[in-house]
């Protein structure tokens, strides 16, 4: 009879960023004697089955976010959606007392799910999003996020407390919450040695239908590319398919160790600036050439910051030509950042309630 605790995973189906970093805490939860209950849903919620097919798995109510094709409506579409939001996150609420009922739920970490929170059993939340960017509305939807991370016993923000950080503004400013804790950088991936196959990885995630315009833009655009291009179209589907024409080899998908090997047996890499996308690009010390997502002011000031600081380039999705890419190597490259952390002591926030 298996006698550990039950703890329930459950991240944000917002791209795969999200369920991508939590894969290394289910690993660590596992490997410190806990039972790991994961729930999500879409996108997410496949990717984490192809990840862990052995484990037990519950859907949690889609929140069912419509995306505009033009980023100056971004803000403007999210904020319309509001009400759907608040509806969603109650109906979580619901479903979450279900799960904690039926599996013995001893502890929870939500990343990013503001529903997935319980005052009888710790709670903790996963952010980089301290401070939620929204141009001149900042400070609502930053007062918005912060009302839901003050509850949970602590808040782990993926990123170093101090010196050269990944976050910047987004977690190390203007936040007088009591419950941050800084547990270093997550990925999925670990180092390897590999030689070089091919001469351009694309890597692309997020929402629609961004997601599709970016690929086509992408396909005309590097259609002069001189070299091996490896597209992975971010497209988690029931199998794996794999299409060539000429100089491109087609993936809808790849598994995260697959992706692990791909980015190191790749020269260059252009991908999204999306925090968990960054924080594995960093580990691994790609060069890599960012394209924000229109209308995301987090990915937009993610990829701002990097270029800035001299480290990484990056455009806007409508200004990308294939002439960019040669600035890759005038940039430094990625920092060295600490991504060792204590998960033994994360985990004593579980013991006791």
């Amino acid at each position: 009879m298996n006698t550990s605790k039950k703890i329930l995973v459950a991240p944000l189906n917002w791209g795969l960023g999200h369920a991508s970093r939590c894969i290394p805490i289910i690993y660590a939860l596992k490997e410190n004697n806990f039972t790991p209950i994961i729930a999500s849903d879409g996108a997410s919620l496949h990717l984490l089955k192809k990840e862990f097919p052995n484990d037990i798995f519950e859907i949690l109510p889609d929140y069912n976010i419509q995306y505009s094709e033009k980023g100056e409506d971004f803000r403007f579409k999210i904020f319309k959606q509001l009400p759907k939001l608040f509806f969603a996150i109650r109906k979580e609420k619901k479903v979450l007392d279900k799960i904690i009922k039926k599996h013995e739920i001893s502890g929870i970490i939500s990343d990013n799910r503001p529903g997935i929170f319980s005052s009888k059993i710790p709670s903790v939340y996963i952010t980089h999003q301290v401070n939620v960017l929204s141009g001149n509305t900042s400070w609502i939807s930053s007062k918005f996020h912060q009302h839901f991370i003050k509850k949970h016993k602590e808040c782990w923000v993926p990123d170093v407390s101090d010196g050269i950080n990944l976050s910047g503004r987004l977690s190390h400013e203007n936040s007088d919450l009591k419950n941050i804790k800084f547990i270093g950088p997550l990925t999925r991936f670990k180092k390897k040695n590999l030689p070089k196959k091919h001469d351009l990885l694309v890597v692309l995630s997020g929402p629609e239908p961004q997601r599709t315009l970016l690929e086509e833009k992408l396909r005309i655009e590097l259609s002069e590319f001189k070299g091996a291009i490896l597209f992975v179209k971010g497209l988690v589907e029931k199998e794996q398919k794999m299409a060539k024409q000429n100089n491109f080899t087609f993936y809808n998908y790849m598994e995260a160790d697959e992706l692990e090997i791909a980015i190191q047996e790749s020269e260059y890499i252009i991908c999204r600036s999306g925090y968990s996308s960054i924080m594995d690009l960093a580990f691994l010390g790609a060069k890599a050439f960012l394209i924000p997502t229109p209308g995301q002011f987090e990915q937009e000031y993610l990829a701002k910051k990097l270029k800035k600081e001299g480290s990484v380039p990056s455009c806007a999705q409508h200004k990308f030509t294939l002439d960019k890419l040669q600035k890759i190597d005038i940039y430094s490259g990625f920092r060295t950042y600490n991504f060792n952390r204590n998960w033994v002591e994360l985990f004593t926030c579980f013991q006791g309630k």
